[in-house]
């Protein structure tokens, strides 16, 4: 017989603190251990982060396994990145989502943890590509009173300072506040990069009676900074422009982003077994300023990088709700965990762009571009102005069933319905669709014993592919996902493991209409990834903590109606890639460490023979804690000052990483 912990609605600490991680609630929407999940689940704590000296969350991502970065949009967000093989922009934040819209990159001085489900994750999430998605958990306010005060500096005149404070607002201590902020002014190795960010991020928990607690999570955020594409290459090759070129206009100014969200919960207990779940959230996000932009230079004048000026004012939001019942009980000797909800979504955006043409004239020398710099931007050629509405609506049902205390099953289904509609106000053309699916997912998990465990999964995702231009709607893009793996729980639980072998494959992929008079694409593309990846985290000693990822992938197109197309590799996608960060604790408060990547070639386009060159990187970490209180870290990076490219745009260039470059951080606790 299996015994599960009661159910309850009492505010907890922080889960996962520490480098070795034990539970998750991304992987089944409820707050369950890791080792009991079917399926590969990456976890990196606020702790790894603080150690790396991480401020978005791009180097976390490195230490997952199977992660790798995609278009950042000129630095404003992440607009995409890479989970085994696919390109998505799936972003969550405690469970709803956030990467709709624009809104700016997450600030680590918010996060607990950051969570990555691999594999289609659309029974649970939604509509999305197969590949997997990221789950922010913010700061909770916790039971002690605490502020921790944080002030860095580093190359290139970059500057930040944090705050986290926490505290018992009541007697009782049954109200509890945490107020984290961050304020940053940052320089760049770039000629006329500039960066200023505010992040405001305030919690509350009240535990109004013993069997009901209610958490507001809210954030506002302001990035300003100067939109940049990176730098050409020159017949596909880098390294023969300085990486501090910048090829936009410095008059053009920087972009704002401002972005405000508030995230409620309310659980109730209903009994000992049963409880209550009411959640919602709203966002709002607007992003206007102006940039120029880079063009590829054409054939006949190959040294100069052609241009055009773009005004963007951007506006968005979403509210999204949850209702959900958790429950427990006992049928056929089996223990069940059932979670059954509903959810409610609206999201709404207006885009404006006026822009010119890219010229000449407007142009810029490919190797001295600031001898270019100070010409006025053409007048407007085009203008984008469109509105686009999404409302969903879906029914989840999940069961975690525990056959016996080693054999662990997950079943889960997902009714989704959206509706899609959208107006280009230029034109007044409009066009609308719905779609709904249904979408199934199942897992298996067996321990050998406490320290070995087995697992199996098959999960299935969706995603609607929009309409033609007589307003047929697309066959929606369906994927299936195999996995099989291990769970390891090493040296008494000090060290954890997860390894997945897996395969996925996606169907009506949109391709051009082989007749090429016809406009509109056809549904007949294939693609398909596998591979193995891989997380480890802990401790291998009491003194030697370590996280270390690693993944081979396998990644293309499988079926095109182009038939040269027909193996590429898909976009963004490194064949190996693997990283390690370990940390030594030596005498005296003193500890040293190193974190190792690697990341083989990229193509930047899978109709493209263009690729980002691989590259790795060698990082050292170094913390004196002075006492319980204070403590200061030096993080140097890029040791050997190694040229590369994290980012690609377009087929003709890329995003130069950071030469080698230190950072000096106090910490002060009380």
């Amino acid at each position: 017989m299996v015994h599960l912990d009661s159910l309850s609605v009492q505010g907890r600490d922080e889960v996962g603190a520490g480098w070795r991680p034990t539970r998750s609630s991304t992987a089944t929407r409820t707050n369950v251990p890791l080792e009991d999940v079917p399926r590969a689940v990456s976890v990196v704590t606020a702790e790894v982060m603080a150690d790396l000296g991480e401020e978005r969350i791009d180097r976390a991502l490195d230490f997952v396994g199977g992660v790798t970065r995609g278009n950042d949009f000129g630095g404003m967000n992440i607009s995409g990145y890479n989970v085994r093989g696919f390109t998505t922009g799936a972003m969550y934040r405690n469970g709803f989502s956030s990467g709709k819209g624009t809104n700016s990159q997450p600030d680590a001085a918010t996060l607990e943890r950051v969570e990555v489900l691999k594999g289609p994750a659309s029974g649970l999430f939604g509509r999305g590509e197969p590949g997997g998605l990221v789950n922010l958990v913010t700061k909770q306010p916790r039971a002690e009173r605490f502020t921790r005060i944080s002030s860095s500096v580093g190359s290139w005149d970059r500057y930040r300072a944090t705050l986290d404070t926490n505290s018992p607002l009541n007697a009782s201590g049954s109200l509890l506040g945490r107020f984290n902020m961050a304020l940053e002014d940052n320089g760049s190795f770039r000629d006329f990069i500039e960066i200023q960010r505010y992040v405001f991020a305030p919690s509350l928990s009240w535990q109004i009676t013993a069997k009901t607690l209610l958490l507001i999570d809210g954030q506002y955020v302001r990035n300003d900074n100067v939109f940049d594409r990176g730098i050409p290459a020159i017949d596909g090759h880098f390294g023969q422009v300085r990486i501090k070129n910048f090829y936009g206009e410095p008059s053009s100014g920087k972009i704002k982003n401002k972005n405000q969200s508030l995230q409620t919960s309310l659980e109730h207990q209903l009994n000992e077994h049963w409880k209550l779940r009411l959640a919602g959230q709203f966002y709002h996000g607007h992003l206007q300023g102006a940039a120029t932009e880079p063009s590829a230079p054409l054939a006949a004048t190959p040294h100069i990088v052609r241009r055009f000026y773009r005004v963007r004012n951007f506006e968005w939001q979403d509210l999204h709700n949850h209702a959900e019942v958790h429950g427990q009980f006992s049928l056929f000797g089996w223990e069940h965990q059932v979670l059954i909800g509903v959810e409610y979504e609206l999201y709404r955006s207006d885009m404006i762009y006026p822009a010119t043409g890219s010229t000449n004239a407007y142009g810029v020398d490919i190797f001295e571009p600031s001898k270019d710099h100070g010409k006025p931007p053409p007048a407007f050629t085009s203008l984008s102005d469109s509105f686009a509405r999404e409302e969903s609506y879906a029914i989840n049902i999940q069961d975690q069933i525990y056959f016996t205390p080693n054999l662990i099953g997950s079943l889960g289904l997902r009714y989704d319905s959206v509706e899609t509609s959208s107006q280009n106000r230029v034109t007044g053309n409009r066009s609308s669709y719905d779609r709904d699916a249904t979408v199934p997912r199942a897992g298996l998990l067996y321990k050998f014993t406490p320290q070995v465990s087995a697992f199996a999964n098959v999960s299935r995702s969706f995603k609607p592919n929009g309409v033609d231009s007589n307003g047929e709607v697309y066959a929606p893009e369906k994927g299936i996902g195999y996995e099989v793996g291990s769970k390891l729980n090493l040296f008494g639980g000090r060290l954890g493991a997860t390894l997945g072998f897996f395969q996925i494959t996606k169907e009506n992929v949109k391709t051009p209409h082989p007749d090429p008079l016809v406009i509109d694409s056809i549904t007949v593309g294939e693609q398909r990834s596998r591979g193995f990846d891989m997380q480890v985290s802990g401790k291998l000693t009491d003194a030697l903590r370590l996280i270390a990822a690693y993944a081979y992938i396998d990644a293309k197109v499988t079926r095109d109606n182009r038939a040269n197309y027909t193996g590429n590799r898909l976009a963004g996608v490194p064949l190996h890639n693997a990283s390690l960060f370990a940390v030594y604790e030596l005498p005296h408060g003193f500890e040293i460490g190193s974190a190792y990547t690697h990341t083989d070639a990229r193509k930047a386009n899978v109709t493209s023979d263009f690729e980002l060159p691989g590259y790795q990187t060698v990082d050292l970490f170094a913390r004196w804690r002075v006492n319980g209180r204070v403590n200061l870290t030096l993080n140097l990076y890029n040791l050997f000052d190694k040229e590369y490219y994290a980012r690609g745009w377009g087929t003709w260039a890329g995003v130069p990483g950071d030469p080698r470059s230190f950072k000096l951080t106090a910490n002060l606790k009380f």
